[in-house]
C-alpha cells in the first residue's frame, strides 16, 4: 500500500517510482503522540518538517484567556509544518487531536530535495499552496455561513481529503474529535456546535454516531454546505 503522501500527491499529479522511492527515503524516526499532545510548540524553531501517517492534527492557536483556535486539520498524508522548513520560526502550535504516528524528515533532506528533485520540489511547494487554499476557505466559512453550513462543510470536506488518502469505507469515515474540539475547530461555543451538529442530523443528510459519520445524501450534503471541492485542488494534470 502507497504512503498516504503518496496517494495525496499522486491525486493531483504523476509522482515517478524514483520520485516515490526519494520521498519513502526522507522519512526518518517515527514517533508516537497521544491525544492533547503539544506535536510542534508555538514560537520553536524546528530542524525537521513531521508527516502525518496516522490520526488527525491541528494547527492551534491560544489566546491569554486560555481559549484555542484550531485552524487547520491535518489528516493522513499531510505535512503538518512544511511551511517551517522555509519560515524557520513557527507562529502557531501544532496537536495530536487523536492518537497519532508522525514521520520525521529532517530539513536538509528537504533542501536536498529542493536541489535535486526539480518536479518533487514542485510537488511539495503544492502541498503549502492547498495548506493555504483551504486556510481561506475555512475563513470564508467561519466569517459568513450560518452554524450548520459550517459543520457540513467540515464533513464534506474530511470525506473528500480521507477519500483520497484511503481512509474512508463507502460513505463512511471516522472522525474521532470530541465536541470541544470541534467548537475549537469551527470557532463555535461546544453548545453551538453540538446543536448545529444535532440539526444537520436531522436534515437527514448525514448520520453521526460516536465517531463515525455516514453520508446519507450527498447532493443535500453539498447543497446546505455550498461545497465547492475546487480549493482541495482535485484536478490531476502536470505541475
Amino acid at each position: 500500500m502507497p504512503h498516504s503522501l503518496v496517494l495525496y500527491l499522486s491525486k493531483r499529479d504523476l509522482i515517478s517510482a524514483k520520485e516515490q522511492q526519494v520521498l519513502l527515503d526522507a522519512f526518518g524516526r517515527q514517533l508516537r503522540f497521544k491525544a492533547g499532545a503539544e506535536i510542534v510548540a508555538d514560537g520553536s524553531k524546528p530542524a525537521t518538517s513531521l508527516i502525518l501517517s496516522e490520526g488527525i492534527v491541528g494547527r492551534a492557536k491560544f489566546l491569554a484567556s486560555g481559549t484555542r483556535q484550531i485552524s487547520a486539520l491535518h489528516v493522513p498524508g499531510d505535512f503538518l509544518d512544511l511551511h517551517g522548513f522555509l519560515l524557520k520560526r513557527m507562529a502557531h502550535g501544532v496537536v495530536a487531536l487523536t492518537d497519532c504516528l508522525i514521520s520525521v524528515v529532517d530539513h536538509a533532506v528537504l533542501k536536498n530535495i529542493t536541489e535535486t528533485a526539480p518536479h518533487l520540489t514542485r510537488m511539495l511547494w503544492l502541498c503549502t499552496l492547498i495548506d493555504g487554499s483551504i486556510h481561506r476557505e475555512w475563513i470564508v466559512r467561519m466569517g459568513r455561513m450560518a452554524a450548520i453550513a459550517q459543520v457540513a462543510h467540515l464533513v464534506c470536506e474530511m470525506f473528500v481529503r480521507l477519500e483520497i488518502v484511503n481512509k474512508t469505507a463507502g460513505r463512511t469515515f471516522t472522525f474521532p474529535l470530541s465536541q470541544t474540539v470541534l467548537a475549537d475547530v469551527l470557532g463555535l461555543s461546544t453548545v453551538h456546535a453540538n446543536r448545529s451538529i444535532q440539526e444537520l442530523r436531522r436534515s437527514g443528510a448525514i448520520t453521526w454516531q460516536d465517531s463515525r459519520i455516514e453520508i446519507i445524501d450527498w447532493s443535500m450534503l453539498v447543497e446546505i454546505a455550498e461545497f465547492d471541492p475546487t480549493y482541495l485542488c482535485l484536478d490531476f494534470e502536470p505541475r
